[in-house]
C-alpha cells in the first residue's frame, strides 16, 4: 500500500515540477498585462450587453449548455507510464489506492474549468434569468456534484471500453449533464427526479464494467502522453522545449503561394524560409491560431484603448515567435550548401515575417469593420511587428 503511495506522490511531484518549469516562460509579466486587458475589456463588454440585451434571452439554457460541455470533458489525469505495464502488474490488485489518487487530482485540478464559467454566468442567470440567489447557490453544489460524477464516469467508460468510443460517452454526459443543469436553475423537482434516473443508471453501469476487464494500460499510457504532448506544444510557443519535434506536412492547397517568390539565385533563401513556414506545423499553426485570436478579439473588443493593445501584444507575439523560430533552427537544411552570404538567411526571415504580419493585419481589419477606429488597430500591429523585427536579435 506505501509503495503505491509513494509511486503516486513521486509522479505528482515529478509532474508538478514540469508543469511549472515551463508555465513560467508562457506567464510572464507582459502576459500578466495582456490578460488584465482582455478580463478588463471582456468584463466591460460584457456588463455593457447585459444593460442591452432583451429580457427572453435564454441565459438559463446558455448557461446550462456551456457548463454541461466542459463538464463533459473531464479526461482522467493518471500519470500512468509505459514500463508500468509490467512493473505494476504484481501490485495491480492494489491498483485502485493509485488510481483513487490520480482521480482525486483529476477533480480538483479541473473543477475550475466549469466553476470559473459558472461564476461568469451568475449576473446574466439574475439579471436575465430571474434565478434566485439560493437557486443559483443549490446550481453550484450540483455543478461540483456532476464534475465528479463526469470524472468517475470518464473513466470507468475509458477501462470498460479500452478507450473506444469515447466521444459518444461525451455526448451522452453531456447531455445528461445539461438536462441536469436546466432542472434545478428552473427548480423543476420533477424533472430533476426524472434525470436522476439517467445518472444513477449510466454510472452504475460503467462503474460495473470495468470490473469484468483488467486495467487497460495502453489507453491511458497513451492518453497521458497526448496530454503531456499538449503540454509541451503550447509551452513550445514561448520558449525550446526539447520534447518536441515538430512535424512536416506537405500543404498542396497553398503550393500556388510559393510563385510569389520570383526565381532567381538572390531569392533562394526566401523561398526556403516560405516552405519551412509553409510546411512546419509548429510555426505555421502558431500564426494560425494568433491570428485567430487578434480576429476575435478586433471583432468582439469595442474599446479602443483596449483592442489596440490587445492586438500590439499579439503582433509582438507573432513577430518575435516567428523570427526566433525561423533563424534559430540548428537542424542540417539545404541552404547550408548553397554558396549564399549569411545575411541572406536573416533578409529572408525578416521578410517572411513581415509579410506574415501583412496578411495578420488585413484580416484584422476585416473582422474589425464596424468597430469605431477600426483601421488603428491593424495599422498598430504592423507597427510594432515591424519596430519588434529591427530591435530584436
Amino acid at each position: 500500500m506505501n509503495n503505491l503511495y509513494d509511486v503516486w506522490r513521486t509522479r505528482f511531484f515529478h509532474y508538478i515540477n514540469e508543469v511549472q518549469k515551463y508555465m513560467k516562460y508562457v506567464f510572464t509579466g507582459h502576459m500578466a498585462i495582456v490578460f488584465v486587458f482582455i478580463i478588463g475589456a471582456g468584463g466591460y463588454q460584457y456588463s455593457e450587453w447585459l444593460k442591452t440585451n432583451p429580457t427572453n434571452f435564454p441565459a438559463i439554457l446558455v448557461t446550462a449548455i456551456v457548463v454541461g460541455l466542459l463538464l463533459a470533458f473531464s479526461s482522467p489525469t493518471t500519470l500512468i507510464r509505459e514500463p508500468d505495464q509490467v512493473y505494476l502488474l504484481p501490485l495491480e490488485t492494489k491498483l485502485p489506492i493509485y488510481l483513487k489518487k490520480a482521480l482525486n487530482w483529476t477533480f480538483w485540478s479541473q473543477i475550475l474549468v466549469v466553476v470559473i464559467p459558472f461564476i461568469v454566468a451568475l449576473p446574466m442567470l439574475k439579471q436575465l434569468g430571474q434565478v434566485s440567489t439560493s437557486t443559483i447557490g443549490l446550481t453550484f453544489i450540483f455543478v461540483v456534484l456532476m464534475k465528479w460524477w463526469n470524472v468517475q464516469v470518464d473513466f470507468a467508460f475509458r477501462w470498460a471500453n479500452r478507450g473506444h468510443a469515447v466521444w459518444g460517452d461525451r455526448l451522452v454526459r453531456a447531455l445528461i449533464s445539461i438536462t441536469v443543469i436546466t432542472s434545478v436553475l428552473h427548480m423543476n423537482v420533477w424533472m430533476m427526479l426524472i434525470v436522476a434516473i439517467p445518472v444513477v443508471y449510466y454510472g452504475f453501469t460503467w462503474m460495473k464494467q470495468k470490473t469484468l476487464y483488467p486495467f487497460p494500460y495502453e489507453h491511458f499510457v497513451k492518453l497521458e502522453q497526448n496530454r503531456m504532448l499538449r503540454l509541451y506544444r503550447f509551452a513550445n510557443y514561448f520558449t525550446d522545449v526539447p520534447h518536441i519535434h515538430g512535424s512536416i506536412k506537405r500543404r498542396q492547397w497553398l503550393d500556388a503561394l510559393y510563385k510569389m517568390v520570383p526565381f532567381n539565385k538572390e531569392n533562394t533563401q526566401a523561398y526556403l524560409v516560405f516552405r519551412t513556414f509553409v510546411r512546419t506545423d509548429d510555426h505555421f499553426y502558431l500564426w494560425v491560431r494568433l491570428t485567430a485570436i487578434s480576429a476575435l478579439g478586433a471583432f468582439f473588443i469595442n474599446m479602443p484603448v483596449a483592442v489596440v493593445i490587445f492586438l500590439a501584444a499579439l503582433a509582438f507575439a507573432t513577430a518575435i515567435q516567428l523570427k526566433q523560430a525561423l533563424i534559430s533552427a540548428t537542424d542540417f537544411s539545404m541552404y547550408m550548401l548553397y554558396p549564399l552570404p549569411a545575411a541572406y538567411r536573416k533578409l529572408a526571415v525578416h521578410k517572411m515575417v513581415r509579410v506574415a504580419n501583412i496578411v495578420q493585419a488585413v484580416i484584422v481589419l476585416i473582422c474589425g469593420i464596424g468597430n469605431p477606429l477600426f483601421y488603428v488597430g491593424p495599422i498598430i500591429m504592423l507597427v510594432v511587428g515591424e519596430l519588434t523585427l529591427r530591435m530584436t536579435k
